[in-house]
């Protein structure tokens, strides 16, 4: 049985990053380091060749696939955006601190961010991208693509989707311009949406530490 291979990988450094920033639905471009590392690791063959490349629709993942693939026209899927934190986008840890609904909604006492989008939609959507990468790949008959997005939309699809299972969705974040390769089963991911993590990007490599420190609930 054929299989199909899509390589998930974060973009570079954006401004919100480098600033530490709740950036989810905040259009923010690639700083000049973002760029350079990105085509650092273009260089240094990191990334596989592959015929056909998504990207999520905000400037940083479209930016990043256009330098990672030049030659290829990213095809959007929106549903691979970050999810949106509402009332604390572009807004740091240390300005959130002191804000009681960011407390309670880090401690997974409130459903979402005030204004923001709930937890529960956010997996829905980023379920039905791949199920819309996925079946772009088999109508086009390509068993091999990449696909740009972003740190929080990574590790909430390989949470939810992926083996082998993590405890912590942590365990699945990526650094800037690094990623993971999956493999999709046709029969197995029909049957259960489920997907398996075969390699790293770049090998042994991928992993990155999480940006938000996790608030723990005073004993």
């Amino acid at each position: 049985m054929k299989t199909y291979k899509l390589h998930l990988i974060r973009h570079g450094e954006c401004f919100g990053n480098r600033e530490g920033q709740y950036i989810g639905v905040t259009d923010s471009h690639l700083t000049t380091n973002g760029i350079k590392e990105l085509q650092d690791l273009k260089d240094s063959g990191i990334y596989p060749d592959v015929p056909l490349v998504f990207s999520s629709p905000l400037a940083r993942a479209v930016e990043s696939a256009k330098i990672i693939y030049p030659d290829k026209e990213p095809v959007i899927i929106s549903n691979f955006s970050e999810m949106d934190f509402g009332k604390f986008e572009k807004k740091t840890i240390d300005e959130l601190s002191n804000d009681e609904e960011y407390i309670n909604w880090a401690l997974g006492r409130l459903p979402a961010p005030p204004f923001g989008e709930k937890t529960s939609d956010f997996i829905q959507r980023i379920v039905l991208a791949l199920r819309q990468t996925v079946q772009y790949m088999m109508d086009c008959e390509v068993f091999e693509a990449a696909a740009v997005l972003h740190g929080g939309s990574i590790m909430m699809l390989l949470q939810t989707c992926a083996l082998p299972r993590k405890e912590k969705m942590t365990e699945w974040a990526a650094a800037n311009g690094k990623g993971f390769t999956v493999k999709i089963t046709p029969s197995l991911y029909a049957s259960s949406g489920v997907i398996e993590v075969i390699g790293e990007i770049p090998p042994g490599g991928a992993r990155g530490a999480f940006p938000f420190t996790p608030i723990k609930e005073d004993n």
